[in-house]
Protein backbone atom coordinates (compact mmCIF):
# COMPACT_ATOMS: atom_id res chain seq x y z
CA UNK A 1 0.00 0.00 0.00
CA UNK A 2 2.87 2.45 0.67
CA UNK A 3 4.10 2.10 -2.81
CA UNK A 4 0.26 2.92 -4.43
CA UNK A 5 -0.42 5.69 -1.74
CA UNK A 6 3.53 7.46 -3.22
CA UNK A 7 2.28 6.37 -6.62
CA UNK A 8 -0.84 8.28 -6.09
CA UNK A 9 0.16 11.12 -4.72
CA UNK A 10 -1.61 10.44 -1.36
CA UNK A 11 1.87 10.16 0.89
CA UNK A 12 5.47 11.51 -0.20
CA UNK A 13 4.45 13.39 -2.92
CA UNK A 14 7.15 16.57 -1.81
CA UNK A 15 9.77 13.96 -1.69
CA UNK A 16 9.32 12.93 -5.51
CA UNK A 17 12.49 13.88 -7.13
CA UNK A 18 11.26 12.92 -10.88
CA UNK A 19 8.53 11.41 -12.40
CA UNK A 20 7.88 10.02 -15.42
CA UNK A 21 3.78 10.10 -16.02
CA UNK A 22 3.63 7.21 -18.49
CA UNK A 23 1.69 4.14 -17.64
CA UNK A 24 3.34 1.72 -19.62
CA UNK A 25 6.94 2.78 -19.18
CA UNK A 26 6.54 5.30 -16.81
CA UNK A 27 8.14 5.96 -13.03
CA UNK A 28 8.29 7.82 -9.85
CA UNK A 29 11.49 8.26 -8.20
CA UNK A 30 12.16 9.14 -4.64
CA UNK A 31 14.69 9.04 -1.66
CA UNK A 32 14.76 6.17 0.25
CA UNK A 33 13.38 6.20 4.04
CA UNK A 34 16.95 5.11 5.23
CA UNK A 35 18.54 8.38 3.44
CA UNK A 36 18.43 11.69 4.70
CA UNK A 37 18.97 13.46 1.81
CA UNK A 38 22.05 15.40 3.43
CA UNK A 39 25.02 13.29 2.69
CA UNK A 40 25.59 12.30 -0.71
CA UNK A 41 27.97 9.46 0.43
CA UNK A 42 24.90 7.39 1.50
CA UNK A 43 22.81 8.14 -1.57
CA UNK A 44 19.83 5.92 -1.86
CA UNK A 45 16.72 6.28 -4.24
CA UNK A 46 14.04 3.96 -4.82
CA UNK A 47 12.59 4.26 -8.48
CA UNK A 48 8.69 2.86 -8.46
CA UNK A 49 7.43 2.22 -11.28
CA UNK A 50 3.39 2.51 -12.77
CA UNK A 51 2.98 -0.64 -13.96
CA UNK A 52 1.02 -2.96 -11.39
CA UNK A 53 1.47 -5.68 -13.50
CA UNK A 54 5.27 -6.57 -12.55
CA UNK A 55 6.42 -7.49 -9.42
CA UNK A 56 10.07 -8.63 -9.79
CA UNK A 57 13.01 -9.39 -12.05
CA UNK A 58 10.99 -12.76 -12.84
CA UNK A 59 8.90 -10.78 -14.68
CA UNK A 60 10.58 -8.68 -16.34
CA UNK A 61 10.56 -9.46 -20.67
CA UNK A 62 11.94 -7.89 -23.87
CA UNK A 63 8.71 -5.95 -23.48
CA UNK A 64 9.61 -4.02 -20.34
CA UNK A 65 13.23 -2.90 -22.34
CA UNK A 66 11.46 0.84 -22.98
CA UNK A 67 10.43 1.04 -19.13
CA UNK A 68 13.79 0.00 -17.81
CA UNK A 69 15.72 2.23 -20.43
CA UNK A 70 13.45 5.35 -19.13
CA UNK A 71 14.65 4.78 -15.01
CA UNK A 72 18.36 4.04 -16.28
CA UNK A 73 18.40 7.03 -18.02
CA UNK A 74 15.84 9.77 -16.79
CA UNK A 75 16.99 8.53 -13.24
CA UNK A 76 20.96 9.17 -13.79
CA UNK A 77 19.74 12.39 -14.98
CA UNK A 78 17.78 13.04 -12.28
CA UNK A 79 20.10 12.53 -10.09
CA UNK A 80 22.98 14.73 -11.95
CA UNK A 81 20.66 17.44 -11.67
CA UNK A 82 19.14 17.55 -8.32
CA UNK A 83 22.16 15.90 -6.36
CA UNK A 84 25.34 16.73 -8.47
CA UNK A 85 25.86 13.32 -8.43
CA UNK A 86 27.19 12.12 -11.61
CA UNK A 87 26.22 8.37 -13.13
CA UNK A 88 29.69 7.29 -12.98
CA UNK A 89 29.50 7.51 -9.23
CA UNK A 90 25.84 5.34 -9.15
CA UNK A 91 25.13 1.55 -8.66
CA UNK A 92 21.56 1.02 -10.10
CA UNK A 93 20.53 -2.40 -9.53
CA UNK A 94 17.11 -4.55 -8.72
CA UNK A 95 16.92 -7.34 -5.84
CA UNK A 96 16.19 -10.78 -6.23
CA UNK A 97 14.51 -11.60 -4.13
CA UNK A 98 12.43 -8.13 -3.60
CA UNK A 99 12.17 -7.31 -0.34
CA UNK A 100 8.35 -6.09 -1.96
CA UNK A 101 6.39 -7.52 -4.42
CA UNK A 102 5.94 -4.37 -6.67
CA UNK A 103 9.30 -3.83 -9.75
CA UNK A 104 11.53 -0.84 -8.08
CA UNK A 105 15.05 0.06 -8.98
CA UNK A 106 17.70 0.76 -5.94
CA UNK A 107 19.90 3.90 -6.99
CA UNK A 108 22.72 4.06 -4.44
CA UNK A 109 26.10 5.66 -4.24
CA UNK A 110 28.99 3.49 -5.90
CA UNK A 111 30.53 4.38 -2.32
CA UNK A 112 28.12 3.00 -0.16
CA UNK A 113 27.69 -0.51 1.57
CA UNK A 114 23.74 -0.61 1.01
CA UNK A 115 22.25 -3.35 2.51
CA UNK A 116 21.32 -6.15 -0.32
CA UNK A 117 23.52 -4.18 -2.53
CA UNK A 118 26.06 -7.24 -2.76
CA UNK A 119 26.69 -9.37 -5.83
CA UNK A 120 24.50 -12.40 -3.73
CA UNK A 121 20.95 -10.18 -4.02
CA UNK A 122 21.59 -6.71 -6.66
CA UNK A 123 21.46 -7.21 -10.55
CA UNK A 124 22.92 -4.34 -12.29
CA UNK A 125 19.90 -2.65 -14.39
CA UNK A 126 22.34 -2.19 -17.43
CA UNK A 127 23.14 -5.64 -16.65
CA UNK A 128 19.16 -6.63 -16.69
CA UNK A 129 18.83 -4.41 -19.98
CA UNK A 130 21.80 -6.32 -21.59
CA UNK A 131 20.33 -10.04 -20.51
CA UNK A 132 16.84 -8.98 -21.83
CA UNK A 133 17.69 -7.61 -25.46
CA UNK A 134 19.86 -10.94 -25.90
CA UNK A 135 16.97 -13.20 -24.54
CA UNK A 136 13.29 -11.83 -23.61
CA UNK A 137 12.66 -14.90 -21.68
CA UNK A 138 15.93 -14.39 -20.03
CA UNK A 139 15.11 -14.09 -16.17
CA UNK A 140 11.70 -16.52 -16.61
CA UNK A 141 14.51 -19.13 -17.80
CA UNK A 142 17.58 -18.19 -15.73
CA UNK A 143 18.84 -19.73 -12.27
CA UNK A 144 18.94 -16.95 -9.65
CA UNK A 145 20.93 -17.91 -6.50
CA UNK A 146 20.34 -15.55 -3.41
CA UNK A 147 20.65 -15.57 0.14
CA UNK A 148 17.93 -16.30 2.89
CA UNK A 149 18.50 -15.77 6.58
CA UNK A 150 17.56 -18.41 9.15
CA UNK A 151 14.70 -16.74 10.39
CA UNK A 152 12.88 -16.23 6.66
CA UNK A 153 9.79 -18.45 6.05
CA UNK A 154 10.74 -18.94 2.87
CA UNK A 155 14.32 -20.66 3.92
CA UNK A 156 12.73 -23.22 6.57
CA UNK A 157 10.23 -24.52 3.58
CA UNK A 158 13.70 -24.89 1.97
CA UNK A 159 14.62 -26.99 5.02
CA UNK A 160 11.41 -28.74 5.19
CA UNK A 161 12.08 -30.22 1.68
CA UNK A 162 15.23 -31.38 2.63
CA UNK A 163 17.22 -28.46 -0.05
CA UNK A 164 19.15 -26.57 2.75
Amino acid sequence: QWVYNILEKKAEADRIVHENPDPSNGFVLVPDLKWNQNQLEDLYLIALVHRRDIKSLRDLTAEHLPLLRNILQEGKEAIVKRFGVPSSQLRIYLHYQPSYQHLHVHFTALGYDAPGSSVERAHLLADVIDNLAMDSLYYQKRALTFPLRADEPLFKKFQEAGKV
